[in-house]
């Protein structure tokens, strides 16, 4: 564990504190775009006046790990538009004019944060009903407590560091353990992937997130890859028995192939409801007339929601080559892996219906064939025209009500 030296606190900052820090942060906003409990990546559009600039750099970042875009003004109107909405879009103004771009901005949907270092836009900004983020350079000790004490009143940070050394980072977390400040540290060099992997990897005791911005696809690259190795969760899996197990007729169903390979444990979890989904097996078992796609999930019709990092969901239409989606195993553990492509057709399907101790019920549709399976509550394959009521089944639980595949606060019954 990281110890924390500042001139007033001398204690270590506990991974059980700041867990308390980040429920407080989900209790107490349902709506921000960032869930306190996963990695907050930013990337930096300074300098970018179309998507297609450095070899179509944006469009790429828009399909990874990435959750928020800095904008300028100058750049706004061209770049805006390729940002989906799940990221969320922070407007860099330096002058309370440049918050009149902020009109088309709003128009295209999702969460805006307006980020200045100039306090009269900020305070315009919340003025609005504007989320704000002060933007800090620290090359001292007094730009140093100059920009926790501006920090502390704006719901992000983004501080950028003279110097290597993480001892002033520290001084910041330590000082905004108990607000509700979301602290970004800016990665001062767009080659330094070390820097930004370190800062994230010590995220119970490090900074909220980065703003991390390769120029480069070899060095975004390198950045991935090596997020998505860092990039693991737990995910709470329970025991379902299966109710229903009928076919339903013709539908538009997709295989999700990844760009890795699935252990014998590992599978996604795919449900028809935010109220939770199944772990759906990969086709690493045998199979009598064709050889095994070990890459690959057939994972159900296309209205499906793929549960993904960060409590987030994907409807399976959306996902893409390159899109993020998260690898479940056996206990609960999970991994980020990469689409390499969706493999949609039309196919007969099945409606399998589960229900948890709890009373609650999901369900999903899958193609209506011998060879697609779902994991048994022993981690064995099931042939989903095998399964009868009583089977049991592991399954997540989750709490409905999304908009845009992000948990939400809201009464929403599906059926």
């Amino acid at each position: 564990m990281t110890t924390i030296i500042t001139n007033n606190v001398t204690d270590a900052v506990s991974m059980q504190k700041r867990e308390r820090i980040r429920l407080e942060r989900i209790e107490g906003d349902r709506n921000r775009v960032e869930d306190a409990s996963a990695l907050i990546v930013w990337f930096d559009t300074a300098g970018l006046t179309t998507p297609n600039d450095n070899a179509g750099l944006l469009a790429r970042i828009v399909n990874l790990a990435y959750t928020g875009v800095l904008l300028y003004p100058d750049n706004i109107e061209a770049l805006a538009p390729a940002i989906p909405a799940r990221m969320l879009k922070v407007f860099n103004a330096r002058s309370v004019e440049d918050l009149e771009r902020l009109k088309s901005l709003k128009q295209l949907g999702g969460d805006v944060v307006v980020a200045s270092s100039e306090h009269l836009v900020l305070q315009k900004a919340a003025e609005l009903g504007l989320k704000t983020c002060f933007r800090a350079y620290v090359d001292d000790g007094a730009s140093l407590h100059q920009s926790i004490q501006d920090g502390a009143s704006h719901d992000y940070l983004i501080v950028r560091f003279r110097d290597p050394t993480n001892i002033p980072l520290e001084l910041v977390i330590a000082s905004l353990q108990a607000t509700h400040t979301v602290l970004i540290k800016e990665i001062n060099t767009p080659t330094d992937v070390d820097d930004a992997i370190v800062t994230l990897g010590v995220m119970e005791v490090g900074a909220d997130g980065v703003m991390f911005s390769p120029r480069s696809h070899e060095v975004l690259s390198e950045f991935t890859s090596r997020l998505g190795k860092l990039d693991r969760a737990d995910v709470k899996l329970e025991v379902a028995t299966l109710v229903r197990s009928v076919p339903v007729g013709m539908g538009y169903r997709s295989c999700i192939d990844t760009s890795t390979l699935f252990s014998p444990t590992e599978g996604m979890l795919v449900g028809s409801t935010s109220q939770g989904g199944i772990l759906c097996c990969p086709e690493v078992f045998f199979l009598p007339y064709m050889e095994l796609r070990p890459f690959r999930v057939n994972a159900g019709a296309v209205h499906s929601y793929v549960y993904n990092f960060g409590n987030r969901t994907d409807y399976m239409s959306e996902l893409r080559a390159g899109a993020q989606i998260m690898i479940v195993d056996r206990t609960g553990k999970a991994r980020r892996a990469s689409v390499g492509r969706m493999k949609t057709e039309v196919r007969p399907l099945r409606l399998i219906e589960a229900e948890f101790q709890s009373g609650e019920r999901i369900n999903i549709l899958m193609q209506d064939d011998w060879h697609v399976r779902i994991f048994s509550d022993e981690a064995k394959p099931l042939n989903i025209t095998e399964l009868r009521p009583g089977d049991k089944v592991l399954a997540h639980l989750a709490r409905p009500g999304r908009h845009v595949g992000i948990k939400v606060d809201e009464h929403i019954i599906e059926t």
